[in-house]
């Protein structure tokens, strides 16, 4: 099956990879929506909301803290740098990601986009000041179960990340629609496509002609549309996929000049 997608991705390039929660589970983050993920113990509506941000973000912030911590220690896995080496080899072109911990940005892959923001500021509500990761866990330790404060205005800060009941980043989510409509293979990783927009993605790739690929343990709403289904773990697929594609020699540039 595995030298079958690796088929695909020399066959249908450009290749653009949507990645979700699952991917880095084998990092020890866990995913949300699986009977062990962690909306099954924690309520969204309480804490991933931005109206629950907005009426006590003290509580949030009691909620993220540990969690941010937990994401700045974790380190990627092989799926991770897997996907940084098929952009060295010209395999990938972009990744599309859902997850907000930096995991693909510290495995090495350089265009990634942060359709749901990330870990990396947390920015003032009030005078628009942004504080880098370093800078919030600081104030994290220096006042355990206490929101960080802008050093601005004093005003309470909010992560970049996207709550439910925001809008996801304008330009983000514009250029990976654009990337997926253009992709000549769209590489679903680790996600189940049950939260929109971003879940919409497959369909635009196949509307303009290319395939679709999942690797995911989980069926999902695009499964019959595929090219290519793996009920499998990323960690051992993706790297199992960039030896293939490395040991057949080149690159996918060089086989394209």
């Amino acid at each position: 099956m595995i030298a079958r997608l690796a088929g695909l991705m020399r066959r249908h390039q450009p290749c653009v990879v949507l990645t979700g929660a699952g991917i880095s589970t084998e990092s020890g983050i866990p995913d949300f929506r699986s009977p062990t993920g962690l909306w099954a113990e924690f309520d969204p509506m309480e804490y991933a909301t931005i109206e629950a941000f907005r009426s006590d973000p003290e509580k949030v912030w009691r909620f993220y803290a540990p969690r941010i911590s937990m994401l700045v220690e974790a380190e990627p896995n092989p799926a991770h740098h897997a996907l940084a080496e098929l952009e060295g080899l010209g395999f990938v072109r972009a990744i599309v990601t859902q997850n907000i911990d930096l995991l693909h940005e510290r495995a090495g892959s350089r265009e990634v986009i942060e359709v749901h923001g990330s870990i990396r500021t947390s920015t003032c509500p009030h005078c628009d000041a942004s504080h880098g990761l370093d800078r919030v866990l600081r104030m994290l330790g220096d006042r355990p179960g206490t929101a960080p404060r802008c050093e601005s205005c004093a005003g309470l800060l909010k992560p970049d990340v996207v709550f439910f009941g925001e809008l996801l980043p304008e330009q983000e989510t514009e250029r990976a629609y654009a990337l997926a409509r253009t992709a000549g293979l769209l590489l679903v990783v680790g996600s189940s496509l049950e939260v929109f927009p971003v879940a919409g993605l497959p369909y635009e790739t196949l509307e303009g002609g290319g395939q679709v690929a999942i690797v995911n343990v989980g069926p999902t709403p695009v499964d019959r549309s595929a090219a290519i289904r793996i009920e499998e773990s990323a960690a051992v697929v993706l790297p199992e996929l960039a030896r293939i594609l490395r040991s057949g020699g080149g690159s996918a540039r060089q086989r394209s000049a």
